[in-house]
């Protein structure tokens, strides 16, 4: 079953919600040409199942197709990043 990553511009966040819980995370404009992914949060029903992996790369895959450069401030997208270096390029 595929998973259906869904972005809320208006809120600025990716998201996923199953069973009625939402697993997100949430990012900021910096300007024109770099975004801050800020904060991933699954909730604990929802852990264990790569969901924050699918989520942040589904940002980071938005970053690459916007041309945008990207702050981790978030540790989870940090930590991603270096062990993913497909998405080094993308670090502002």
């Amino acid at each position: 079953m595929a998973l259906e990553i869904l972005h809320d511009e208006a809120d600025s966040k990716f998201f996923i919600v199953i069973d009625g819980s939402e697993a997100y995370l949430r990012y900021i404009y910096i300007n024109n040409n770099t975004i801050e992914l800020i904060k991933t949060y699954v909730p604990p029903e929802l852990r264990d199942r790569g969901l924050a992996g699918e989520i942040v790369r589904t940002g980071l895959n938005f970053a690459e197709e916007k041309k945008l450069k990207i702050i981790p401030s978030c540790s989870y997208v940090a930590t991603f990043v270096k062990r993913h270096k497909e998405y080094e390029h993308l670090l502002a």
